[in-house]
């Protein structure tokens, strides 16, 4: 049996938490457009595991799409990010893991395991 292909995990450094409840896209490049291929909300960990193998998924470029600002919004914040986007490549038979380390007025992400 295959094991999922991409999950995330979102942490908010500047509290040292995860962020639950984050709305997040998937979407998928095909020819020169973005096609939204999922969404769903992060856990109360602040992870998704998305549900798709190898063979539903498959190489290609993605864009993960967070809704930041709304998750500040909601604890009363501001932000200087209204949403952040991920762009990567992926190749067949790899997991993706695609945390995203975020504060009001910065991020960073790399590719996990």
């Amino acid at each position: 049996m295959s094991r999922p292909v991409l999950s995330t995990h979102v942490l908010d450094v500047s509290t040292g938490k995860p962020v639950p409840g984050m709305f997040v896209e998937l979407y998928k490049k095909r020819e020169e457009l973005w096609t939204l291929w999922h969404n769903t909300v992060t856990n109360s960990d602040g992870r998704i595991q998305f549900p798709f193998l190898q063979e539903s998924m498959g190489a290609g470029t993605y864009k993960l799409k967070f809704n930041v600002e709304e998750y500040y919004s909601r604890n009363s914040k501001e932000t200087l990010y209204p949403f952040v986007e991920i762009s990567f490549k992926t190749k067949e038979g790899d997991h993706y893991h695609i945390p995203l380390l975020l504060s009001p007025y910065g991020y960073s992400t790399y590719r996990g395991s």
